[in-house]
């Protein structure tokens, strides 16, 4: 056993009593969760719906989503924080280790520019592999990345309702119709188009997809 394990049982539950406050930060963003929320988020605002469907279901989606995309890579973490745990009770180890295999599913998602900027700024050497980075390196990069990716994602989901709205939009116009919102129009409009190509089943399944 070594010197630190004899020195600080009151440190290590200290360590994880932080760990275990850091883990809503972590859950939402450095895993999938980043992606699913704000997706549906600018979904809804794309549909025009405001309150449907509600702010919980929406994160619940998510949360339920995440635990499916990255169940692999939790049950790694587990593994392989429990096996140092077990051997030799040393906490900062297991959970160093139990690390891993986040930092590896983040190092996958995230583009090589944003993760070379922190790199650059973190290390005076270029690290040799990426087993030399540690995971609050990669983190920031990481949800950079995903930032980037989830807009990219939405701008796509947002240019049918926009053009259907200009559409309706015009029709209006053309008519005189000067005080109806064009809004109160064309979201049935973009109700039934949505429930017809089964859009919340595409987007899922894209967004599951692409972590795969």
């Amino acid at each position: 056993m070594d010197q630190l394990q004899i020195l600080n049982p009151v440190l290590q539950i200290l360590l994880v009593m932080t760990v275990f406050s850091l883990l809503p930060f972590m859950f939402c963003a450095m895993t999938s969760f980043l992606r699913f929320v704000i997706v549906f988020s600018m979904l809804k605002t794309a549909m025009g719906t405001q309150q449907v469907p509600p702010a919980m279901v929406i994160i619940g989606l998510a949360i339920i989503l995440t635990f499916y995309t990255m169940g692999s890579t939790f049950q790694k973490m587990y593994d392989m924080g429990s096996v140092p745990y077990q051997t030799t009770h040393d906490i900062s180890k297991a959970l160093v280790e139990g690390a891993k295999p986040l930092k590896e599913f983040m190092l996958k998602q995230t583009r090589e520019g944003d993760l070379e900027f922190f790199v650059e700024m973190a290390h005076k050497t270029r690290p040799k592999s990426p087993d030399d980075l540690s995971i609050w390196e990669v983190a920031p990069a990481y949800i950079i990345s995903e930032l980037k990716t989830s807009f990219e994602i939405s701008f796509i989901i947002f240019v049918p309702f926009i053009i259907l709205d200009l559409v309706v939009a015009n029709i209006l116009l053309a008519l005189g119709m000067f005080m109806l919102s064009p809004t109160i129009i064309s979201m049935p409009f973009k109700l039934l188009i949505f429930i017809a190509v089964d859009g919340w089943a595409l987007i899922v399944q894209g967004l599951v997809a692409s972590y795969n």
